[in-house]
């Protein structure tokens, strides 16, 4: 049922909406002079903390252009920045920031690293992201313009999930947008800030889509697509009891949902006995409670690039036929691209927020490698991106790897491939997360099945070869449980050219397989999610695990795991 909106609503939203469409304008007319604009960017955030500890350090008054920049400045990983950021989270603003700047918060990077680092959230830095998710949101409002003044589910995580010594908090960005974010827009927000205070998964969950499924939807928005099917899992999983609460109001009392937040929701729980009786006829009809029969989306914004390409084969069975936006490649130490078109994971580099190099993927391990400007990268080659940003990194190798797969007046347009550290070299075959994602979808179309959560880890042997773990669960459905682990050879060998010459002469061996428990890996995943974080949204399922070890502890199937028939290119 459509929400009704009123006088006053309208008219605030028509300033809004022309205020966002100077904001994508002015995203526009920067990319049509990048150079420039690159120049400026830069320059202004040296200057601003030329006077700063890492300034003096670097002799950031010496600084006059980029190419002195590049100069003075070595490319620097987060273990050179981080005395620095320890001083800052002592209290010690000035170690990385000149007069008069004040740190938000420390945002936690996601990720499967041992310890999260920790990202200066400066009021500069914070501008600078909102300004690209205005960006991406009204160029995605306009090309559907169906989702104006309608409901928005949003999940977001706390931005206080702990706090330095010097008090300043610590958590997820998210969480601190969503408490800046304009009134208008947070009225449309279906969940309140509140929900990101729910520790439990499915309690959070099952929260959110009580208080989303009744409503009018326009769009959902995470990061992770493996979210949004959670979200909608969980609801068909507990339909009647979610079908139950809407009618009597109610929320049930079996979830681990913290007492404070159940009284901040209560005005929201509320009876709506037309709702349930739509969702019962709903249920009648279909036998399950998907998004497709009760919500009107006008499209689903979540990473596409990557290692999220596997989710989105779930996605019709779901949500049905609408069109997917990835929300940009962004991470915690800022936001990379603007993506402008659905059904691509490509997306105009944010030329106004940070300053870019890129570094060619084949010369990155050099002592000194050479980086390029954004206006001097190729189309269909493949770099290493270095930002500088306004939360005090510099020449900052975040380690992700891009293609170039077009140009945007002087602004690439970039296509997120694979993590650098998610490559996996036993005997020099390089094998990427990318390529393993690819081969597991070749094989999963073959056999007529949709292989979304396993790993593919290395094995030191005699000789080396690659273990294919997935749950027992999956391959019932199988007529013969082998064809999944030979078949993955193969593909490997066809994406990799490199895997094919070792396998070939007998460097490597075939990759084997490992039946594991039900709910094994999804274990290992909100294991790994929560040992360093609590809530964290933004985890990644790794696929390929570049170690030999990183599996320890998984149980091994006796009867799978044994040498398979060789299937060599």
């Amino acid at each position: 049922m459509k929400r009704r909106v009123s006088l006053n609503d309208r008219l605030m939203f028509l300033i809004a909406r022309g205020h966002a469409q100077r904001v994508y304008k002015q995203f526009v007319a920067s990319t049509e002079r990048a150079v420039a604009v690159q120049e400026k960017v830069l320059l202004d955030k040296i200057r601003r903390n030329a006077n700063s500890a890492f300034g003096r350090d670097y002799h950031f008054d010496r600084i006059h252009s980029s190419d002195d920049f590049i100069r003075r400045v070595p490319i620097l990983r987060y273990e050179d920045h981080q005395p620095y950021i320890e001083r800052v989270k002592a209290g010690e603003t000035g170690a990385m920031f000149g007069r008069g700047q004040r740190v938000r918060m420390f945002a936690l990077t996601s990720g499967t690293t041992c310890e999260p680092k920790y990202i200066p959230v400066t009021d500069h830095f914070l501008r600078e992201y909102k300004r690209g998710w205005n960006a991406f949101g009204i160029k995605a409002l306009l090309d559907h313009p169906e989702a104006f003044l309608r409901n928005i589910v949003q999940v977001t995580s706390r931005m206080d999930e702990s706090q330095t010594s010097a008090g300043t908090p610590c958590g997820a960005i998210t969480g601190l947008m969503a408490m800046t974010q304009k009134r208008l827009v947070r009225k449309y927000y279906v969940t309140p800030r509140c929900i990101a205070e729910i520790d439990d998964p499915e309690a959070k969950y099952y929260t959110i889509m009580r208080l989303a499924v009744p409503v009018d939807v326009a769009f959902l928005i995470t990061a992770n697509p493996a979210t949004q099917l959670k979200l909608a899992r969980t609801a068909d999983e507990h339909r009647e009891r979610l079908i139950r609460d809407i009618h009597n109001g109610t929320l049930c009392k079996n979830f681990a949902i913290p007492t404070p937040v159940r009284e901040a929701l209560r005005s929201r729980i509320t009876a709506n006995r037309d709702a349930a009786y739509r969702l019962e006829a709903l249920v009648s009809e279909y036998d399950r409670l998907l998004p497709r029969h009760y919500w009107d989306l006008a499209f689903i914004a979540n990473w596409t690039g990557g290692t999220m390409g596997l989710y989105l084969q779930d996605f019709p069975e779901y949500f049905g036929e609408v069109p997917v936006r990835d929300i940009g490649l962004l991470a915690s130490e800022g936001r990379l691209s603007i993506p402008v078109e659905d059904i691509t994971p490509a997306g105009i580099l944010d030329v106004a927020s940070h300053f870019f190099e890129f570094g060619p993927r084949d010369r990155i391990d050099e002592t000194s490698p050479l980086t390029l400007k954004c206006h001097q990268v190729e189309v269909g080659s493949e770099y290493f991106v270095m930002l500088t940003t306004s939360s005090g990194l510099y020449r900052y190798h975040i380690s992700d790897l891009v293609r170039v797969v077009d140009f945007a007046g002087q602004a690439p347009v970039i296509e997120f491939l694979n993590k650098g550290a998610n490559i996996c070299s036993l005997t020099g075959e390089k094998l990427t997360e990318r390529q393993v994602i690819l081969a597991m979808e070749q094989v999963s179309r073959q056999l007529g099945i949709n292989v979304v959560n396993f790993v593919l880890a290395p094995r030191w042997d005699e000789p080396p070869h690659y273990l294919l773990h997935v749950e027992r669960t999956l391959t019932d459905r199988l007529e013969k449980t082998n064809d999944l682990a030979s078949r993955m050879d193969t593909q490997l060998q066809a994406v990799n050219l490199e895997y094919a010459s070792k396998r070939k002469s007998d460097r490597l061996g075939p990759v084997r397989l490992n039946l594991l428990p039900e709910g094994f890996l999804a274990q290992v995943d909100r294991d790994r999610a929560e040992r360093y974080r609590r809530g964290n949204e933004q985890y990644k399922h790794q696929y390929l695990y570049y170690q030999p070890g990183q599996d320890e502890g998984f149980p091994v199937c006796a009867d799978c795991y044994s040498p398979l028939t060789d299937v060599r290119g």
